[in-house]
């Protein structure tokens, strides 16, 4: 046991398993001290004897399994930039521990920091649970005790997803028409028109827009169901996709079927062999300008809108967003309150109409009713009774 002090607060070290810990205990006792180094060296222990038969891993640095996972993630899925980017979190603020020395604490102490790091708590929860895989069985362990706290995940609130007015579509269009970024008018008019994805939209190749027949396959997409579909190119795409091709002509010289439509790097420096990594920064500054409020991805929300308000059937909205499921065109489909007005209106105006009709059909009833000769019918008059009668 060895411990020592530094200014006023009392450390502990030791080695285990060939690793050497030095920690604070944060304590200005030494008896405090002793027994927070016997009861740090008993969860290292425990941890390291829970699971026998990857004792090695126990002892291996967060930083070390890191490198391993993304390794692997990186040969089973199509891209691995947020994998990378979430990780890259994790071994930041832990890479430096021990797998063994990650428990419940130390998830908890990671969402508080990245929350203080200004952190949105959907993005915390998703590097959580990167760090919770990275774990593996001592991981699950970990989450299980956590959900029965119910401190595993952040609260999350929900993005209020839209569907642009037409003349909020309006003002984003003439909006592009005078922005600097390259992109991002082409980018607006294919959202509008298809509903694609972001990350679909800049993964379009040359090989993916036909021409002749009139309709654009979306390649790279998020989703099994999204990847393949054909979309109908309206007249408003056609005509950007032609002024798209002759400035790609003039600023590359020709067009190769696999060049991306939308090329990565400087403005000054673009290469058409990868596509651009963002759109975000162009979508910022075209919002503003346009004076608009929403997501780029609330284009996608307006495009299926409009296909549920035009009474479009769900298969068909299916097929054309890339959607697996009635439940998430539901989700998407926002039906906006002026449709849901005029629906109820219609409603209203069918029950007056029918009122009417039936009014007028009752009119000329009563009018033969209240005629003289129809009444002198109705009037039954009892003869005047006779003497004998009074017998």
């Amino acid at each position: 046991m060895s411990l020592f002090k530094r200014g006023k607060v009392w450390w502990y070290e030791f080695w285990f398993a060939g690793r050497r810990i030095q920690e604070s205990t944060k304590a200005t006792s030494k008896s405090v001290a002793k027994l927070a180094e016997v009861k740090r060296r008993r969860e290292l222990e425990e941890g390291f004897n829970s699971v026998e038969d990857v004792r090695h891993l126990q002892i291996q640095t967060l930083q070390q399994v890191a490198a391993d996972y993304l390794t692997s993630y990186g040969l089973r899925h199509k891209s691995a930039t947020f994998a990378k980017y979430a990780v890259g979190h994790v071994v930041r603020l832990l890479g430096e521990r021990m797998v063994v020395d990650i428990d419940e604490r130390a998830v908890t102490e990671y969402q508080d920091t990245r929350l203080l790091e200004k952190a949105a708590p959907k993005s915390v929860n998703e590097e959580v649970g990167f760090l919770l895989r990275l774990l593996g069985d001592r991981g699950t362990i970990i989450r299980n005790r956590l959900k029965k706290e119910k401190t595993l995940k952040l609260k999350v609130s929900k993005s209020k997803a839209k569907a642009y007015s037409a003349e909020e579509k309006r003002k984003l269009v003439q909006a592009a028409n005078e922005a600097r970024s390259p992109h991002i008018r082409l980018c607006i008019v294919i959202a509008q028109n298809t509903g694609m994805r972001a990350g679909e939209i800049r993964h379009l190749r040359w090989m993916d827009i036909n021409f002749d027949n009139l309709y654009l396959t979306v390649g790279r997409s998020k989703t099994a169901a999204g990847e393949g579909r054909t979309i109908p190119i309206n007249p408003d795409l056609q005509n950007a996709l032609l002024e798209r091709r002759e400035w790609f002509v003039a600023r590359f010289g020709s067009i190769l079927p696999d060049w991306y439509l939308f090329p990565g790097g400087r403005s000054n420096k673009l290469d058409p062999t990868r596509p651009v990594t963002t759109l975000k920064t162009a979508w910022t500054n075209l919002r503003k300008r346009a004076g608009v409020k929403g997501r780029l991805h609330d284009a996608r929300h307006t495009f299926i809108t409009e296909l549920a308000e035009s009474g479009v059937g769900d298969q068909t909205i299916m097929d054309l967003a890339g959607h697996v499921s009635p439940q998430m065109v539901k989700h998407y489909s926002h039906i906006r309150m002026q449709t849901k007005r005029d629906a109820v209106q219609q409603i209203w105006l069918k029950q007056q109409n029918a009122s009417t009709e039936s009014q007028a059909t009752e009119q000329p009833q009563r009018e033969s009713r209240n005629k003289p000769e129809a009444r002198a019918k109705q009037t039954v008059r009892r003869p005047p009774a006779s003497q004998d009668d009074d017998r």
